[in-house]
């Protein structure tokens, strides 16, 4: 099977090694992929916002699979650009992609679906925003109603700051969702789903600020963690059961079917799973550490999801132990970050690249702001924690940064429901 997949981040890098551990996968391409994907796949320089641009790459490489990482290319209907050419594709259509490409969408199927989530109010009048303000907090949620790469929300319990964040939104032609706050540690459940099929993954739980102990503003993600030592033992099946299937079954009502990875972001409170939020595909870096621990061959798992067989799926073999994931981020990030530092020690097991690519003089530098995701696994957290430090003190990137404390709290039973 010749697999290309879509995408240049640590993530896809993380598909595409657990795709090579694939006996059935003979090829692999990616586009445009980074310095460490290309030792594992050809690289390919394709706009992947580019429909024509994708199925003609899919063509030339006479791909029998095509796997979309991120979720930019699917809200703008790539894949069904690549179904529609009669290519199998992992990935939901544009339809079924804005359960991550609006929150209104999302907590309106939600609702429909009798999913629990926060109380929600859209906003997309600056005249209604002071308002719609004091019908919330102590803590303010507010969120980008689009797109916004991880980092569209903002949780303060500072007025000010709330309105700013959701004024800034406006300005920018987006509407704004105000949510209440949802108490309880969260929790990433990716879940293989083929219309009203649903198969999970192991649980992770990702650290979205960007400094220690929860500090700072929120990134993309700064480290996860997999399994979850305080997660009781039913809660997979219970949020399969109560949050996923109903909303997948909900979509296909709606003549939208779901086809591809459905990532329920959850806050488990004193009541049980509650939705923070949905993506449409893998998320960025719980995938990294999710994928280490998979022992069954990904890449019959998403083709099965690709060509509709996923009822016919065995059921997933996972590693015992654990996996840790941090990422290693360039200087000024989650702002503006520097790029093009030469790097030194990523080209190792264990260290996934994501902002990388090669300098003119071969050299690997750094071209994005999570430049590198450091995965270490274990017989148990304390042991995959201490592997991915181990393998981190090895880099050098010049004014990076990275969080010490990945997986600590749970390590340390500091995490309760």
């Amino acid at each position: 099977m010749r697999v290309l997949v879509i995408g240049s981040g640590g993530r896809e890098h993380a598909l595409l090694l657990g795709l090579r551990r694939d006996p059935s996968v003979t090829d692999l391409h990616v586009a445009p992929g980074n310095a460490g994907t290309a030792a594992v796949a050809t690289n390919h320089a394709v706009d992947v916002t580019s429909a024509d641009a994708v199925v003609a790459l899919a063509r030339q490489v006479e791909a029998d699979l095509v796997v979309i990482g991120p979720e930019v290319p699917l809200v703008l209907g790539v894949a069904d650009a690549l179904r529609q050419a009669g290519v199998a594709t992992f990935g939901p259509s544009a339809e079924a992609a804005r359960i991550e490409g609006s929150k209104a969408f999302a907590k309106d199927v939600m609702a429909a679906a009798g999913v629990r989530t926060a109380h929600a109010e859209v906003v997309d009048n600056p005249a209604k925003l002071d308002a719609a303000l004091d019908r919330f907090g102590p803590t303010w949620v507010v969120k980008d109603d689009g797109l916004a790469a991880g980092k569209g929300v903002v949780v303060t319990p500072d007025r000010a700051v709330a309105r700013d964040h959701a004024a800034e939104c406006l300005e920018s032609g987006h509407p704004v969702l105000l949510e209440s706050f949802l108490d309880g540690p969260e929790v990433s459940l990716f879940c293989l789903v083929d219309g009203e099929n649903v198969v999970p993954l192991l649980p992770a739980q990702d650290h979205k600020r960007v400094g220690d102990n929860d500090t700072g503003p929120n990134t993309g993600g700064m480290g996860a963690y997999t399994p979850l030592p305080w997660l009781p033992a039913d809660m997979v099946t219970r949020i399969v059961d109560d949050v996923v299937k109903p909303v997948a079954a909900e979509m296909v009502r709606r003549g939208v079917p779901f086809s591809g990875l459905l990532y329920a972001g959850l806050a488990i409170g004193k009541d049980g799973p509650a939705v923070v939020e949905f993506n449409c595909r893998f998320g960025d870096p719980e995938t990294q550490a999710v994928l280490a621990l998979l022992e069954s061959p990904l890449g019959e798992a998403l083709n099965a999801v690709a060509t509709g067989t996923l009822d016919q799926l065995p059921p997933l073999r996972w590693s015992d132990g654990a996996a840790v994931t941090v990422v290693v981020a360039a200087q000024n990030y989650p702002g503006t970050p520097r790029t093009g530092d030469g790097i030194t020690g990523a080209e190792v097991d264990g260290v996934l690249h994501a902002g990388t690519k090669r300098g003119d003089d071969g050299t690997i530098v750094s071209s994005g702001g999570r430049v590198l995701a450091v995965v270490g696994t274990g017989a148990d957290l304390e042991q995959a924690r201490a592997q991915a430090y181990e393998r981190i003190a090895a880099i050098k990137l010049p004014g990076s940064h990275h969080r010490t404390d990945i997986g600590k709290a749970a390590l340390e039973g500091r995490i309760t429901l």
